[in-house]
C-alpha cells in the first residue's frame, strides 16, 4: 500500500511542468522561463465611448508589439471570510456595551451565512510572460542549476536569460499601463504560494509558506 502511494505521488510530480523557481522566476524542466504578473482590472462598461475607443486602440497597438506569446489566466476561488470574521469576533470581545456587541455578532451570522449560501468566489488575473530559451548543457540531458562542476556557466546562462525575460515583462508592463491595467511582478515566495494552491486546492488557504516549511 506504502509503495502504490509513493508511486502516485511520483507520477503526481511529473505532471508539474516546474523544475524551480528561484529569484522570482519560474524555470521549467524543458529549460524555459516564465515571469508572472498579477494585473488589475478595467471596467470597461463604465467607461464613455471614446474612453472605450481608446481603450481598444492602446490594446491593439500593445498586441502588434509584442513578438512573443502572453498567456492570460485567471484563479477563482471561494472567498475566504476567516480573517474578516477573527477581525469582528475581537472587536465584539471588547466591545463594553452590550448592544453593540450583540450588533456586531449578529452582522458577523449575516456575512457568514451569506458567502455560504451566495458563494461569492475572489478572482485574480495574471500574465504570464515566456522565455523560452534552453538552461541545457550543450553536450545534451537535463542541466542542474546545482552541479558543482560549472556552477559559473549556469548562473551566468540564467542571469543572461533572466535579463531578456525581464525586457519582456517590461514590455508587457507597459503595454498593459496603457491600458490602464496596473501589474505586480510576483516574487519567489508569491509564486510558490500560488502553485501550491492550484496544484493543493484542498489545502487551507492560509499559511502556506509555513506548512511548506515544515514539510522539509
Amino acid at each position: 500500500m506504502a509503495n502504490q502511494v509513493q508511486k502516485n505521488a511520483k507520477a503526481a510530480q511529473d505532471l508539474v511542468p516546474i523544475r524551480e523557481i528561484r529569484d522570482g522566476i519560474v524555470i521549467l524542466k524543458n529549460g524555459g522561463l516564465r515571469a508572472l504578473l498579477m494585473c488589475s482590472t478595467v471596467n470597461f462598461e463604465l467607461k464613455s465611448a471614446d474612453e472605450q475607443d481608446g481603450i481598444l486602440m492602446q490594446y491593439q497597438n500593445f498586441i502588434n508589439t509584442v513578438d512573443f506569446t502572453v498567456q492570460v489566466f485567471i484563479t477563482s476561488r471561494a472567498l475566504d471570510i476567516d480573517p474578516y470574521l477573527e477581525t469582528l469576533r475581537e472587536r465584539a470581545d471588547k466591545e463594553t456595551q452590550e448592544l453593540l456587541r450583540v450588533q456586531i455578532i449578529e452582522y458577523m451570522e449575516f456575512v457568514r451565512n451569506f458567502v455560504a449560501t451566495e458563494q461569492i468566489v475572489s478572482r485574480s488575473f495574471y500574465a504570464v510572460v515566456p522565455y523560452g530559451g534552453t538552461l541545457a548543457p550543450a553536450g545534451g540531458g537535463t542541466f542542474s542549476f546545482f552541479n558543482k562542476k560549472t556552477p559559473t556557466t549556469a548562473q551566468e546562462k540564467f542571469e543572461e536569460q533572466r535579463a531578456q525575460l525581464m525586457q519582456r515583462v517590461g514590455t508587457v508592463e507597459q503595454g498593459l499601463s496603457r491600458i490602464g491595467v496596473r501589474t505586480a511582478m510576483l516574487s519567489t515566495e508569491e509564486l510558490i504560494e500560488l502553485y501550491y494552491r492550484l496544484y493543493n486546492p484542498g489545502e487551507s488557504k492560509r499559511n502556506v509558506i509555513a506548512s511548506l516549511g515544515q514539510e522539509q
